[in-house]
């Protein structure tokens, strides 16, 4: 089946699905070229009107960076290149031309609620926990997440679920803006319902307004600031603080 599926509705979504179950849909490398690649489909197909990104099962959302895949990275150097690799493409999924909407049907953890900042819409399933737990590992977010973060819900709700590296329920991110729509279920067709009043609309005049927000982060530097982030965590990733708390959390893992 491979590492993603990729579909188009006849509403006009592009459905983006991580299929990785058995790693709690982690991202390698593999996935990275998918989401790149279904990006430029959705940007350059205007049948397409929104790109919706979900996980294979009902467990996990994304788990962040696949640590068995990533974890032979020790040098700041090696660590910057698939940090911004990864950063490229979250920024890219930000200001893509189409409304993106992240489909959240269980846990976000890390890179995957970086994923989930990155799009316009957030859509969760009632009782999913998710948080920017990278602190935990003794990292900051590296993805560009923590400053698109700041761009989605205020600044001072943004450092206090960086700064306490926690899970918290979809109903606590709900209440803190983060999550826009719970759901009993998150299933295609509930997210199309949700999203709807969007589908109906000329793909030409959603592509103007997500200019306009395109702009708006451009003349706050948001570029650059996603790149003081990915450099500050490459630099914190070389440290033994951060490799060590890696193989503690494998080993727990493996007990």
């Amino acid at each position: 089946m491979g590492e993603y599926l990729l579909d188009e509705t006849k509403e006009g979504a592009l459905i983006f699905t991580i299929n990785r179950e058995d790693k709690r849909n982690a991202i390698n490398y593999e996935v990275m070229e998918g989401l790149k690649a279904a990006l430029e489909e959705a940007a350059g197909n205007n049948q397409i009107k929104m790109l919706i990104i979900t996980a294979a099962g009902d467990k996990a959302f994304c788990s962040g960076g696949d640590l068995d895949a990533f974890h032979g990275l020790k040098s700041e150097e090696q660590a910057y290149s698939m940090l911004r690799k990864m950063g490229d493409i979250l920024y890219q999924l930000a200001v893509l031309p189409k409304l993106t909407v992240a489909l959240i049907n269980g846990i976000a953890a890390g890179g995957g609620c970086e994923i989930a900042a990155a799009c316009d819409f957030r859509i969760a399933r009632k009782g999913v926990k998710m948080g920017f737990i990278q602190g935990k590992l003794s990292i900051t977010t590296g993805w560009g997440g923590g400053s698109l973060l700041m761009e989605r819900i205020r600044c001072t709700d943004a450092l206090y679920l960086l700064g306490t590296a926690g899970l918290y329920e979809s109903e606590r991110m709900h209440q803190l803006g983060f999550v826009n729509h719970l759901l009993d279920k998150t299933d295609k067709e509930s997210a199309l319902q949700v999203m709807e009043g969007f589908l109906a609309r000329d793909v030409h005049v959603l592509s103007a307004y997500k200019q306009m927000m395109k702009e708006k982060w451009e003349a706050g530097q948001l570029p650059g600031r996603i790149e003081k982030e990915i450099r500050k965590c490459a630099e914190l990733w070389a440290k033994d603080e951060h490799h060590t708390a890696v193989e503690n959390f494998l080993s727990n893992r493996k007990k």
